[in-house]
């Protein structure tokens, strides 16, 4: 029996606590399975509140991948935290802690009275992911010397669920 069906026949047979207990959780499922994001051109924030990560997690993250993937550009303005705190409909407290800890990493710079800037990639996350591409050709290296062929190597990159192939 679908959700539309239990609800009428619980209406019909008179037991309103469990049509307002029934249409409640259908809330609470719909709102913890929806995804956010602001309407500003490709640079969305997704907000997924399934993921276990907390909210400004989430943020940080978003703008991290977009700054490294050259959506944001360095000097762009970032939203106002009020301003992103409405689009996303979540608390300011919360857009305000990340754009702290993204100041705090370098990829963005706070200037009074004026807003938050994309500073671009800093360099403490370049030497991560030069030293993250060493070890990786080391590991490369290493499986070849045992033995295990180029294209085993490719295709365990390409296989599928493989999201960063």
């Amino acid at each position: 029996m679908d959700a539309d069906n239990l609800i009428n026949g619980a209406v019909a047979s008179g037991n309103r606590s469990f049509y307002t207990l029934d249409k409640y959780c259908m809330n609470c499922y719909h709102n913890c399975t929806s995804t956010i994001s602001t309407s500003r051109r490709d640079d969305r924030v997704h907000l997924d509140y399934r993921d276990a990560r907390p909210i400004y997690t989430q943020i940080v993250d978003g703008y991290r991948e977009q700054i490294e993937a050259g959506i944001l550009s360095p000097g762009e303005k970032l939203p106002s935290v009020r301003e992103l705190a409405v689009q996303l409909s979540i608390n300011p407290n919360t857009i305000q802690r990340s754009y702290r800890q993204l100041e705090a990493e370098g990829w963005i710079a706070t200037v009074p009275g004026k807003g938050c800037f994309v500073c671009g990639v800093p360099q403490s996350a370049q030497d991560e992911k030069n030293k993250l591409l060493s070890a990786f050709d080391l590991a490369v290296t290493n499986l070849l010397s045992y033995g295990v062929h180029r294209s085993e190597l490719i295709e365990r990159l390409q296989k599928e669920g493989n999201d960063y192939a």
